[in-house]
């Protein structure tokens, strides 16, 4: 491996890597302008979040598995230009069903490029080097909402070429194909010895579950809740059954299965990914806020860019503060950061009941909200992971990184249809934007007040098993 120069891969890869989260978060300040390029309702634009987020959660590791397969340089670089292809294709849209359709491509092969990422960085570097790798990994992916937000309001502002939101699309063109250039020449193909085998059959149910769930909750709405959005929450249910039942046997006959429920006889694992869950939710918050400023409040796409500053400070600045915390108040690290977002929404929400702008305490709550999932995010994973045996901790890493992706999708759905509700029950009007933001706010906290009693249970009961284990160990030690 030495013959591979370590920083430059590591480059590569983290340029790759920001390329998935990076087009969740450039897009949120661009829908008030696609919504009204378009002409779309604010159903389209809920999924054209939720579906981007729905697909990486149900194809993320069938995409690792491939890399497993066929070689992760390979699927990195196929996935890279077909991120690549499908910016182009959503950069052409010309109503919203074709902008939804570029955007699940899109997200089929993020889902290809993204878990290359983390398995090369174990191939490339050494035990004793990865944990510095990752933290410098982890401030990179840090930062993809302060890139997102601000670069995003910045082409809208500047409209280059003369192009509107179509810019925050064709900018993927010369970024993708330079990480192409440099990971053919810097990153090294790796084939592990033994791989797993795709589960085609989980595959296609858990895409059809979420189907049944996200688009009657995000089109269900504007459409009047018809006859088709119950008929699908309902068919949802023996869809859920099939899946498990498909996915024991899988197991049962010696395969690979895309969610091993064996990992759920742990309780505390369930509860970690109930967290996850929960945790990722209130994601929903930027996209109301963006519509909130520009179409509520009349500010520009720029001026609303700079209004989210706070909260990618707060999110790129919590990794940060991360391990000074573990050594005041180890596993708690979690809680501190899960109750300072959910204050910092709270705060949000309480700055509105008498104003209509954005004042100091709005701001400072927006930092506590980025400061507090900065901080429990790079947390979370560690923590929930420790209730998985050894044997089994890259399957149960793999299903918390597709749950988060599935709770973004669900924020989107229900939060975001929260915001235009309350939107159309108030009017239009910049004071009926407020209360409408007010109280997805305020809905989000919720979401984390839940998140953060499932920690404090989760956190103690490790805890308190840690202890009765150390116990056990000095009784044995004692008899010896």
């Amino acid at each position: 491996m030495k013959s591979f120069h370590p920083r430059l891969v590591l480059a590569v890869l983290s340029a790759g890597a920001l390329m998935q989260p990076l087009d969740f978060f450039i897009v949120n300040l661009a829908l008030p302008a696609i919504r009204d390029g378009l002409g779309t309702s604010s159903s389209v634009v809920q999924l054209i979040l939720s579906a981007y987020a729905s697909t990486c959660a149900a194809c993320m590791v069938t995409g690792g598995r491939l890399g497993d397969l066929f070689g992760r340089k390979r699927m990195f670089m196929a996935g890279m230009i077909g991120f690549v292809l499908a910016s182009v294709l959503c950069s052409f849209a010309s109503g919203g069903a074709m902008l939804v359709a570029g955007r699940i491509a899109q997200a089929l092969c993020a889902s290809l490029l993204a878990p290359q990422v983390l398995a090369t960085i174990r191939t490339v570097y050494d035990a004793a080097d990865q944990p510095r790798v990752m933290s410098r990994y982890g401030f990179v992916i840090g930062l993809s909402p302060i890139i997102g937000q601000l670069g995003g309001g910045l082409l809208i502002h500047l409209h280059p070429l003369g192009l509107g939101w179509q810019s925050i699309f064709l900018v993927n063109v010369p970024l993708g194909i330079a990480i192409c250039v440099g990971a053919w020449f810097v990153v090294p193909e790796s084939i592990p010895p033994r791989h797993a085998r795709i589960d085609f059959p989980g595959l296609l149910l858990l895409s059809v579950l979420l189907l049944l769930v996200i688009c009657p909750l995000t089109l269900g709405r504007d459409a009047g809740w018809p006859t088709w959005s119950f008929v699908s929450f309902a068919a949802s249910v023996p869809v859920l059954g099939l899946f498990l039942f498909t996915e024991k046997r899988v197991a049962e006959r010696g395969g690979d299965p895309l969610v091993n429920l064996a990992l759920f006889r742990n309780p505390a694992f369930s509860i970690g990914v109930a967290m996850a869950f929960l945790f990722y939710c209130p994601g929903a918050i930027l996209l109301a806020f963006g519509i909130y400023l520009q179409n509520g409040l009349g500010w520009s796409a720029l001026a609303a860019a700079g209004a989210i500053v706070p909260y990618a400070l707060g999110f790129a600045c919590g990794p940060l503060l991360t391990m000074p915390l573990v050594r005041r108040v180890a596993d708690h690290v979690l809680t501190v950061g899960i109750a300072t977002q959910m204050i910092g929404l709270v705060l949000m929400a309480a700055s509105l009941l008498n104003a209509v702008n954005p004042g100091p305490v709005f701001y400072v709550g927006f930092l506590a909200g980025g400061l507090g999932q900065g901080i429990a995010f790079t947390s979370l994973l560690r923590i929930v992971l420790r209730e998985a045996a050894p044997e089994m901790v890259g399957l149960a890493a793999g299903t918390v990184s597709s749950t988060l992706q599935i709770g973004a999708a669900f924020g989107v759905a229900t939060l975001g249809g929260l915001f235009f509700f309350v939107l159309d029950g108030a009017g239009f009007s910049a004071a009926a934007y407020a209360r409408a933001f007010q109280v997805t706010a305020a809905a989000a906290a919720g979401c984390l007040f839940v998140c953060l009693v499932l920690c404090l249970y989760l956190v103690r009961r490790q805890g308190a098993t840690a202890k009765m284990l150390e116990r056990v160990d000095a009784e044995v030690a004692s008899e010896s």
